[in-house]
Formats: structure tokens, sequence, C-alpha cells
């Protein structure tokens, strides 16, 4: 695995109800502060991989999938549908380097929003690794 990450790691967000212990605000304000540093990257590649949506939607569809996959209700299926995480990024150019950048400006983002502790920001950080190699493997 590319990823450095356990695959018992990666699942370790399910031993816990993060949607529970975090609240609906921590996601929106980590979304945020990702797509923030997403939009501002001056690397024109990675940003090209972001220019299909304004900000306030890539916001949207991550913090509503990350509440629907961290044990919070189905915001993300109700309002587009039930998909997959490879379908959704299927038109994207998910390189080793763009999963790497993103991972970059995730941890930043993660250690940034004061109200996610450490144990919640390692798991989500294992989750997010460990998905992105996913997704370039499956994307290549």
């Amino acid at each position: 695995d590319r990823s450095g990450v356990d695959p018992k790691d990666a699942v370790a967000i399910d031993d816990t109800n993060l949607f529970e212990k975090l609240g609906l605000q921590t996601f929106i304000n980590l979304s945020t502060n990702f797509y923030n540093r997403v939009y501002g990257d001056e690397e024109e590649r990675f940003q090209l991989i972001f220019s299909n949506s304004s900000k306030e939607e890539a916001i949207r569809n991550q913090y509503e999938f990350f509440v629907q996959r961290m044990g919070g209700p189905n915001l993300y299926s109700q309002r587009k549908g039930r998909t997959t995480l490879i379908n959704c990024h299927r038109t994207f150019p998910v390189t080793h380097e763009a999963a790497e950048r993103w991972l970059h400006h995730m941890q930043q983002a993660l250690d940034s929003t004061t109200d996610i502790d450490e144990d919640s920001k390692t798991r989500m950080n294992n989750f997010f690794r460990h998905t992105a190699f996913f997704l370039v493997l499956e994307l290549s």
C-alpha cells in the first residue's frame, strides 16, 4: 500500500462516531479551511483539478460527504444521489503528486481546525491518506 497506512488504521474512523463527537460545524470549518488553501494554491495544475466547481460547492460536497462517512446523516446522498467516491473523482486527474498536494492541504487544515482533538485528527488523517492513494490506484 503506497499510502503507508495500515488498512485497519484507515477504517479506525468507524470505531467512534466522529460526527457525534465533533459536530456539523467542525466539519464545515474543516472543509472551509481546506478549500481556502486549495483555491489559494499557486500550482496551476493542482488548481485545475477544482476548476469545474465553485469553492462554495466544493466545501459543501466535502463536508456533507465527511459527515455522512463519519457517522452523521446522509446529507451528501440525499442531495447528490448514491454514488461512489471513485465515480465522483473519475473526471479529475488524480495523480500521486495531486494526492500528496491534497494531503498537504488537508493536514494543514486539520492542524488549524482547533476543535478537532488529536485522536480524531489521527483517525481522519489515516483515512484521508489511505483513501487518496486508493483513488490514485483506481483512477490511473
